[in-house]
């Protein structure tokens, strides 16, 4: 399947391996891109040097395009913004914050820069400053989100931008993907599917809860003071929204949550973890090599979007 995104990226699919935190490391990346997608590993809140001994580690395990996304957010995104450019990374993805002032220098450096947006206003914001595409991520996502559906989102950013777009959030399947495609998306950008990736690092209790969930199963936390999170449901967020729900207070919701989604990646711990997962976690219902994660969902696509008006019983004209 060709797009303007494989084009634009040298990438066979049009497929983007979320940057999440904790999960998105060297090995993940790696596999997404051997696969043909497009891996991305996770700055967050590392230190540079951890980034980098990513980035070269990930080289080392492919020749394939990859990404690092920025959350710039972080005391540490400027020291990382310069650190891709040495590097030499292909892509740099951004959220939290506005990229604007790295653009020029990373385009010069010949990186493409795709930021994600969770409005049509950013996303004219960012073509006009030079953005290569966008990811235009709808609420149904993990991690940290905005409120507009991917439905919703997706088209009017595609109507709004010239550049590709890349829709994120919900997505899990042949029908996702098609979906995204006809709202006007150059590709995809999945999360929750490669939590259960072989290669992720994320702690076997945490896949078993994607595995186990059902589609009520995620909650938001954070929608108190400006900073939603989608979560799957457990006793540590049943005690962050009893909190929201009682005014306890910015600082104090903010103290209770540090460290939590470390906690619920690197240890399970399910008393005191934050488990980001995406509305479409009751669709996951396998952990398998990423490769074939990606490989399985284009072959899918391309067969369900070549047979959908037969199987549906649709006629047209």
């Amino acid at each position: 399947m060709k797009t303007k995104l494989t084009e634009l990226l040298g990438i066979e699919y049009p497929i983007f391996q979320g940057g999440m935190s904790w999960i998105a490391d060297a090995k993940l990346a790696a596999a997404v891109s051997e696969g043909g997608g497009l891996g991305i590993i996770a700055a967050s809140n590392a230190p540079v040097e951890v980034v980098r001994e990513m980035v070269r580690e990930t080289k080392s395990l492919t020749d394939k395009p990859f990404g690092v996304n920025i959350m710039l957010m972080s005391d540490n995104a400027p020291a990382v913004a310069q650190m891709v450019i040495d590097e030499q990374v292909a892509v740099v993805t951004t959220g939290a914050g506005n990229p604007g002032k790295y653009i020029e220098g990373w385009k010069a450096a010949g990186i493409k820069v795709i930021p994600v947006v969770p409005t049509v206003a950013l996303a004219r914001r960012m073509e006009r400053a030079g953005a290569d595409a966008v990811i235009a991520e709808g609420t149904e996502a993990g991690g940290h989100i905005g409120e507009l559906t991917t439905m919703a989102l997706v088209p009017q950013v595609a109507d709004a931008v010239n550049i590709p777009v890349i829709a994120a959030g919900g997505i899990a399947d042949a029908r996702g993907v098609s979906a995204a495609l006809m709202l006007g998306a150059e590709g995809v950008q999945l999360g929750t599917i490669f939590i259960c990736a072989q290669e992720s690092p994320a702690h076997p209790d945490y896949k078993q809860l994607v595995l186990d969930a059902k589609d009520t199963d995620t909650v938001v936390t954070g929608r108190a003071n400006g900073h939603p999170v989608r979560s799957l449901k457990n006793k540590f967020t049943r005690r962050i929204l009893e909190m929201e729900k009682a005014d306890a207070g910015f600082e104090a919701i903010e103290n209770a949550t540090v460290g939590s989604y470390r906690k619920a990646v690197q240890d399970g711990n399910m008393e005191e973890g934050t488990f980001m997962s995406g509305q479409i976690a009751g669709m996951v219902k396998e952990i398998q090599p990423a490769a074939k994660i990606v490989g399985d969902l284009m072959a899918s696509t391309e067969e369900y979007l070549k047979t959908f008006t037969e199987k549906r019983g649709i006629t047209l004209g």
